[in-house]
């Protein structure tokens, strides 16, 4: 009987942590199998704006924060970061962005029946759907690499996330993991 209401217990558990979101970033990237990476050593950013483009109504101090994660991300991997763009082996930018989205859910809800005097013998029996419509942000940070000797590009890499409230609550505090994760895909 305990080993029943043990397992009953662990495939609860499971059941209630496999249905809870956590809006983790998904990464990812692309890179430019003509190009080896392997000897790369310094880089520089590729525009005294460190941006590729800006958006209009971008935050300055939230730029300054994703310039660092940026820096320190790769720093942290290994490289040196050079002032003149021309002594490095690659340059890096970044571009930013987000977007709204509405996500709609329609299910068939279960059988409602409802007996009642005047609706026949059997009731009122009928199948109708519920409809769930939520909006939400999601934000894209891509990070690109670019070689200085050929100038080609290199590497694309970057990452997606649902913008919580927390998120916009505290925004530096979800920049530094994501840059990480991100830039980690980099070699």
């Amino acid at each position: 009987m305990k080993k029943i209401k043990l397992v009953t217990l662990i495939a609860l558990f499971t059941f209630v942590v496999s249905c809870t979101t956590t809006h983790q970033a998904k990464v990812d990237f692309d890179r430019n199998e003509n190009v080896q990476t392997a000897e790369y050593k310094t880089f520089a950013w590729l525009k005294d704006t460190k941006i590729l483009a800006a958006p209009v109504d971008m935050n300055p101090v939230m730029k300054a924060r994703i310039d660092d994660a940026i820096e320190t991300a790769f720093i942290n991997k290994g490289y040196s970061l050079v002032a003149n763009a021309e002594n490095a082996d690659f340059t890096i930018s970044y571009t930013l962005g987000n977007r709204d989205k509405i996500k709609v859910d329609s299910f068939p809800t279960t059988y409602r029946a409802g007996f009642g005097w005047g609706r026949g013998y059997y009731g009122n029996i009928g199948v109708g759907h519920e409809t769930h419509v939520r909006s939400y942000s999601e934000g894209k940070l891509a990070i690109d690499v670019f070689d200085v000797k050929t100038k080609a590009p290199v590497w694309h890499g970057w990452a997606v996330k649902r913008i919580s409230s927390k998120n916009k609550e505290n925004p530096g505090r979800s920049i530094q993991p994501v840059v990480e994760q991100v830039v980690s895909q980099f070699n």
